[in-house]
């Protein structure tokens, strides 16, 4: 496998320092380019002379011996195609042969989310007489007050925070900048963290707001973590993750009728494309509360019974 290292560790910089991904991305690009060269490994074959059917078998092994979902797939696909397709740029292989492959069917899932009470009760598992509690507390105020990915979260610096105006600089995908509000829950806690718990946490003068136990700046994985270690506190029964946060804040915008720009521009996406999936969210929830409340959405029993 050491023959293909060198390409991929200059693939690998090259999505980190050029195209500005995060580490817990660029790990997963890796991960995947790593399995292919191990089935690569056990068939005897070159990554740098393959053909059609070499794909066609990699998709079948995939699919029948290693039992991968769809969505599996179809995400280490898009990896192996990203990574060839910088092979043909850098005139390493003469074309991209993936582009010749086409991945499985996408199986179409709405996003998941939490209920509002289901995130009050999360808040409330966080321990405000700590620095780590309230620390803690914070990173799901601010995940769901302001709807930013993982990787914008832990870059935040104090200095990117208007306490004045109640914004916060965000640095996204591309290094794109955009401004982000955030409300008077978040501000509480926000206030009570600089004041206390950033103090206590900030042993080595970091300009970071999210801090570990060391004085260190929180990672991706770290924020994961903390995640998984506040639900098992309460009695939600719902897996979490910081994306999932994120989705809420998207799906409780627009059940409460914010428009659909507001909200691509607030989650930074680039194509209104990506913000659509939650109109279908909110769909399905007006269709409950309309099932639920209108009095002549369903036949009552009395009239099956005449």
């Amino acid at each position: 496998m050491k023959k293909y290292l060198k390409s991929l560790n200059q693939y690998l910089d090259y999505l980190k320092y050029q195209r500005n991904y995060s580490d817990y991305t660029v790990l997963s690009y890796k991960d995947d380019i790593l399995e292919f060269f191990e089935y690569l490994d056990r068939e005897g074959l070159d990554y740098l002379n393959l053909v059609y059917s070499d794909l066609r078998f990699f998709l079948m092994y995939l699919k029948e011996e290693k039992k991968d979902k769809n969505s599996s797939i179809d995400r280490k696909l898009s990896s192996l195609r990203g990574f060839y397709q910088f092979l043909a740029n850098e005139k390493v292989v003469d074309s991209n042969v993936f582009t010749l492959l086409s991945g499985p069917k996408k199986e179409k899932k709405l996003p998941r989310y939490f209920e509002y009470n289901e995130l009050e009760v999360l808040f409330e598992a966080c321990d405000l007489k700590s620095a780590t509690g309230q620390r803690d507390r914070l990173i799901l105020e601010m995940l769901y007050a302001t709807g930013v990915r993982v990787g914008e979260l832990v870059s935040i610096k104090v200095s990117d925070i208007n306490q004045s105006s109640r914004t916060i600089l965000i640095l996204g995908k591309g290094n794109k900048e955009r401004i982000v509000p955030y409300g008077e829950y978040c501000e509480e806690v926000l206030r009570l963290y600089l004041k206390d718990g950033y103090l206590q946490l900030n042993k080595k003068n970091s300009s970071y707001l999210f801090l570990n136990a060391q004085g260190g700046e929180l990672t991706e994985r770290g924020v994961r973590y903390l995640l998984e270690q506040i639900i098992k506190r309460t009695s939600v029964q719902k897996e979490i993750s910081p994306h999932m946060i994120r989705h809420s804040f998207a799906t409780h915008l627009l059940s409460q009728g914010c428009d659909l720009m507001t909200v691509q521009k607030l989650l930074g996406h680039e194509s209104i494309k990506a913000t659509q999936i939650y109109t279908h969210v909110s769909t399905d929830r007006l269709k409950d509360v309309y099932r639920d409340s209108f009095p002549r959405a369903r036949i009552s029993d009395n009239i099956h019974k005449s």
